[in-house]
């Protein structure tokens, strides 16, 4: 079993920011001593997700559009009545979507369909950096 560790690094905007991660996962697999295997990534903090979607404009916008009518930006949130910083949609967006994926690559190569790209969604209220962890296992 041979393990590698990467970060890929980012600034985002805020506000539903949505960035394809899928080459970037790519070559870190490539660059690993690994074969076949695993490749989980995870952003740490609590407004960010990590998901898998079809990232073409259309898919992209009905996806923001669609967590905005589940988890609306003007409705009161407990979290901003206490710590006054406005990005408590962010916190229970992230929540949804999850901190991270794992995604299995055979000779490789990511195991996705045809249609599917590995994405960061970045839900809070300002722009940020984010170091999203990859951890690669395998043989």
């Amino acid at each position: 079993m041979n393990i590698s560790s990467g970060t890929i690094s980012l600034h985002t905007k805020g506000f539903g920011d949505t960035l394809n991660l899928t080459s970037e996962v790519e070559n870190l697999v490539r660059a690993s001593r690994c074969t076949s295997g695993m490749a989980t990534l995870f952003v740490p903090g609590s407004t960010a997700g990590i998901t898998t979607i079809e990232f073409e404009p259309g898919v992209i916008s009905d996806f923001q559009k669609a967590l905005e009518r589940l988890i609306p930006q003007d409705i009161p949130y407990d979290h901003n009545a206490r710590w006054g910083d406005g990005n408590g949609f962010a916190h229970v967006r992230a929540s949804l979507i999850g901190p991270s994926l794992t995604v299995p690559f055979r000779d490789r190569s990511l195991l996705l369909g045809t249609w599917q790209q590995i994405i960061l969604v970045d839900f809070d209220n300002r722009p940020r950096t984010r170091e999203i962890v990859v951890q690669i296992m395998g043989e």
